[in-house]
């Protein structure tokens, strides 16, 4: 391995998160079609061992990951351990998000104040100032998508123009009252089996 491809390795590996061929030219401090030579080149040396990482191009980039035949290790080892309250938090900024703390409020009740810590603290959602300076933004992360196995983007799912006969379905979700989904003091264990 070359010294770009190694740097790669390093900064994929730091990051945790996927990155661009922008970003990594960046960090790596090489040009863009150098830093895409040693990807390519840094990719072929993961396709060709027989190990348990692999460098994948995502929607969002590339990342250092674990094969998915290894994916359930992740939930053996450290499952995480959710409360039904915060769990559903999770559901509505995976649907809705991203969204501000206080419409998410509005739908969840006061709860929401000690699940978004919590769901931080996990990886599970990102927490950004809103631009509006009064409210924060929250949204899922890489980590939840990797986590429960989901590809695409739920929001984008949820919200396709439903056909007549799924309009009165969609209705009734959301004249769920508040009480019905706001307090649940058990707590899960989150496996990606659910």
């Amino acid at each position: 391995m070359t010294r770009l491809t190694t740097t790669l390795e390093a900064i994929l590996y730091l990051k945790a998160q996927p990155m661009t061929i922008a970003q990594l030219a960046e960090l790596a401090g090489f040009d863009r079609q150098t830093t895409e030579e040693g990807l390519m080149e840094l990719m072929s040396d993961y396709a060709h061992r027989d190990g348990a990482l692999e460098i994948a191009e995502t929607d969002s980039g590339y990342s250092l990951q674990l094969r998915e035949t290894y994916q359930n290790l992740i939930n053996a080892l450290i499952p995480a351990d959710l409360g039904v309250g915060a769990l559903r938090t999770l559901a509505v900024i995976a649907l809705k998000g991203p969204i501000s703390q206080t419409e998410l409020v509005e739908i969840r009740g006061s709860g929401v104040y000690q699940h978004i810590p919590e769901l931080v603290e996990l990886g599970f959602v990102r927490k950004r100032k809103n631009s509006d300076g009064r409210s924060s933004l929250v949204q899922v992360t890489d980590k939840f998508h990797q986590y429960f196995q989901i590809n695409q983007d739920i929001g984008q799912l949820i919200q396709k123009k439903p056909k007549p006969e799924e309009s009165v379905a969609a209705e009734t979700v959301e004249e769920v009252s508040e009480e019905s989904v706001v307090t649940e003091p058990d707590r899960v264990e989150v496996s990606s089996d659910v």
